[in-house]
């Protein structure tokens, strides 16, 4: 155990850093968190509109009010590409020490740019699919490339400068010109000749570029389990997982739950098993590692006498965090962190999840996750919200038995150490 403890701590830890330190890295997630109140109110539009009791959703239409669910939908979860341009180009330049504001408004310009509009009688409109999901790949480009270009201008001091009294915000708007001048026209000019030539959009293009590599590791079952295992990994070497891995997985989980929720909406089937609902709600159930399985051994044998000291007191303080998916005070109270003991059903039972639950949904003996809860909602709502079905709650319990099994021969050998322990102290 401590020639593994040495290993992780002296080769995967440093690597696992600077991954978690990237800026480029750290702007994608914190760009895509930017869109996720969008995402849980347009689901909360969508649970609504499509609440699974029989004649629900012919009343809605009966009474006029469908459409306006469904458009409060699109005006929401529909709007997740065209936000996350801002808000990737956003966190790069701040960790630039460069004003971001300014920056993401010009990212997100540059996305309207690139986006071909429909045109009609109304005038030109840009189609909401780009704005959606679909246009995560290109708002990532855009953003991260954005981002740099623009503190690259700034710091170098290729820039407006207008004197001190001048009130900070007109001297920020005047300093974006040059940047944003520079960047738009470059992203025209690309968009100009791609469609002069009749070639592929640049949506098309990073749909291919981007979509492409990462479809085939986030939306097959054997590239989710390598991503379910690194993350687990990260984890357990004290690196935030969900940091990491998620900020390159989540826009394909986040853009298949699109294509499902579009594909209900349209009254088809859906073509996705693998969605952030997939992910936060089976897979990751109680946290990074399924930890549900490890907190409620831990609070079951709390209530026992003989158990030790050290599970009395971790149980209050990891069991109703532990329901809420916030496994926090358990990687690091217990700790699951660096805990060589608890490795094997950290690494295994998120895996198991991903299993079962492919194999449930691919059998159609569950449906298929077509919106998504917070990831704060606990096992058992969370399921029958995200699949609209009791069945998607009862294979969360399946899922929080397996991974109650798998954890508990481990917990009792922690256990019996802080037995040991204390002995040792008395």
């Amino acid at each position: 155990m401590k020639k593994i403890n040495v290993f992780l701590e002296e080769k995967m830890l440093p690597v696992a850093g600077k991954l978690s330190s990237n800026k480029f890295l750290v702007a994608i997630r914190d760009g895509i968190t930017l869109t996720m109140p969008l995402i849980i109110i347009g689901s909360l539009f969508m649970v609504i509109a499509s609440f699974p009791i029989p004649g629900w959703e012919d009343w809605l239409g009966k009474v006029g009010v469908s459409g306006y669910l469904w458009k409060g939908v699109d005006s929401s979860f529909g709007l997740i590409g065209l936000v996350a341009s801002f808000g990737i180009a956003y966190s790069l330049t701040k960790q630039y020490g460069v004003d971001g504001v300014s920056s993401g408004i010009v990212s997100l310009s540059t996305f309207i740019t690139v986006t071909p509009f429909v045109i009609s009688d109304a005038g030109a409109g840009m189609p909401t699919g780009y704005m959606a999901a679909k246009g995560l790949f290109v708002a990532i480009i855009l953003g991260l490339i954005n981002g740099y270009v623009y503190q690259w201008f700034i710091n170098r001091d290729i820039q407006i400068k207008l004197p001190d009294t001048v009130p900070p915000a007109v001297s920020r708007s005047f300093s974006a010109i040059i940047p944003g001048a520079v960047l738009i026209t470059a992203w025209l000019i690309i968009f100009g000749v791609l469609d002069a030539m009749s070639l592929p959009n640049l949506h098309d293009v990073a749909q291919v570029v981007l979509g492409g590599p990462l479809g085939l590791l986030g939306s097959n079952v054997f590239g989710t389990i390598i991503v379910v295992a690194l993350n687990s990994m990260f984890w357990f070497i004290g690196i935030h997982g969900g940091n990491v891995v998620n900020s390159v997985m989540q826009p394909v989980w986040i853009a298949n739950l699109d294509a499902n929720r579009a594909a209900y909406q349209a009254g088809e089937s859906l073509p996705h098993i693998f969605t952030i609902a997939f992910m936060d709600n089976f897979v990751y159930i109680g946290g990074g590692g399924a930890t549900i399985g490890l907190v409620l051994v831990l609070g079951y044998l709390a209530r026992k006498k003989k158990t030790s000291k050290q599970t009395k007191v971790l149980a209050p303080v990891t069991v109703v965090p532990g329901l809420f998916n916030i496994n926090e005070p358990t990687m690091f109270g217990l700790p699951v962190v660096l805990n060589v003991m608890l490795l094997i059903p950290f690494v295994l039972a998120p895996i198991v999840n991903v299993v079962v639950t492919y194999l449930s949904m691919a059998s159609g003996l569950v449906p298929l996750t077509r919106t998504v809860a917070t990831w704060t909602m606990p096992p058992i709502i969370s399921g029958f919200l995200t699949t609209g079905s009791l069945r998607g709650s009862g294979l969360q319990v399946v899922l929080i038995i397996l991974d109650i099994l798998l954890y508990l021969p481990f917990f009792l050998m922690v256990e019996k150490r802080f037995k040991e322990e204390e002995l040792g102290e008395l």
